[in-house]
């Protein structure tokens, strides 16, 4: 395998080679050809420069007053255009504390629940804390137990 490599000479003398043969393959163009190829190539200079000049004047930077103010052409960023940059942040910001503060009271709402039914139940409440409570739960229905 081998590895070619190009040097901007090499690069520049390829250019001329090809520029020279297309040179002379278009002095066999007939006249309306060669026209119509020479007022393509005026358009194509002319929208290169024109978009250049347009690049150019929007990516001015201008300092004012000493202090480092940019100004990106018509497109500079002022107070309301930051204003609403921030606007989806805000909203974002805001919705999940408003999911927050929803979770937080479904979740007292079911505590809530689950405190009434354990009072309101014949049971006291000591006895879901006792060890045997619970063993007496995982012990099978008998006949003795339904009772």
């Amino acid at each position: 395998m081998t590895t070619s490599t190009t040097t901007p000479h090499s690069q520049d003398q390829f250019g001329f080679a090809v520029a020279a043969r297309l040179d002379a393959a278009s002095m066999d163009l007939a006249h309306d050809i060669t026209e119509r190829l020479r007022a393509a190539r005026t358009r194509a200079v002319a929208a290169r420069l024109t978009t250049q000049s347009r690049l150019q004047t929007s990516q001015q930077v201008t300092v004012q007053g000493g202090v480092g103010m940019l100004h990106f052409g018509d497109e500079g960023l002022n107070l309301w255009s930051r204003l609403a940059a921030l606007l989806p942040l805000i909203a974002l910001i805001a919705g999940l504390a408003l999911i927050q503060n929803i979770l937080d009271d479904n979740r007292a709402s079911e505590l809530a629940e689950v405190d009434s039914a354990m009072l309101s139940d014949d049971l006291p409440p000591t006895a879901y804390a006792d060890p045997g409570f619970l063993q007496f739960l995982k012990t099978p229905l008998t006949t003795e137990r339904q009772e």
